[in-house]
């Protein structure tokens, strides 16, 4: 992500995205759980950790998992304050990756 066009300025509102993190986040998505994580996290500007924990019946190192592998694809940002985790959606990825599916 990243190319600027610089023949239309208006273009560059919704970044380009690079395949690899294209395949990335279609692999991340592709796991129901995960998906379910990541609409729960769509809702908020910002949710805890324990919020989700209390929503799903999974135990902590799964959804540690889950949501490493959301963050390693680039749709979440996780924020660490003392024991707490707190997340949120990286909005402008998930419109470019939106933009992608659009031109299928």
């Amino acid at each position: 992500m990243g190319r600027l066009n610089r023949r239309a300025p208006w273009r560059n509102l919704i970044p380009v995205m690079e395949s690899k993190q294209f395949q990335k986040i279609s692999k991340a998505l592709a796991d129901p759980r995960r998906y379910e994580i990541f609409s729960r996290i769509a809702k908020e500007k910002e949710l805890a950790c324990s919020e989700i924990r209390c929503d799903l019946p999974i135990s902590p190192a799964t959804l540690s998992h889950h949501l490493k592998e959301l963050e390693n694809a680039g749709l979440i940002d996780l924020r660490r304050e003392a024991r707490f985790v707190h997340m949120k959606v990286q909005r402008r990825v998930w419109r470019a990756y939106l933009s992608e599916l659009n031109k299928l």
